[in-house]
């Protein structure tokens, strides 16, 4: 495994990486190959710190404008799922949804702002 550069992590392999050569434990394996860089790209996409968002579909653009017309306080659940199944696709998370009961709104809520985020960069000045 070659000594890191100096740079902020994209993720959990990143910072695996980084403290494997900070506390020595990486002289046990060089020179041999241990699947460091490997696990060091599957831990980075499995769990990275930046939310890069995709460009979104022309529907789907659509669809999300039509969503912040009629946004309300409460949303029923299919917009729920909508929301849900929309930010796993645009940041390609895996599907999470909410349970009514679990006071989790401001999980939700940041996802929908992330959207609206991801939305406002296409409109004109």
């Amino acid at each position: 495994m070659a000594r890191p550069k100096s740079k902020q992590s994209k993720g959990l392999g990143d910072t695996v990486e980084k403290i494997i050569h900070f506390t020595g434990l990486q002289h046990f394996v060089d020179g041999k190959d241990c699947g460091c860089e490997e696990r060091k790209r599957k831990l980075n996409e499995m769990f990275p710190y930046r939310f890069k968002a995709r460009c979104l579909t022309e529907e789907e653009y659509k669809e999300w404008g039509e969503f912040q017309k009629n946004k309300t306080l409460t949303l029923p659940h299919e917009k729920v799922i909508y929301v849900c199944d929309l930010y796993a696709s645009v940041f390609n998370r895996q599907k999470w949804y909410p349970c009514a009961g679990c006071g989790n709104a401001k999980e939700l809520i940041a996802m929908i702002n992330r959207l609206d985020k991801v939305y406002e960069t296409y409109k004109t000045k």
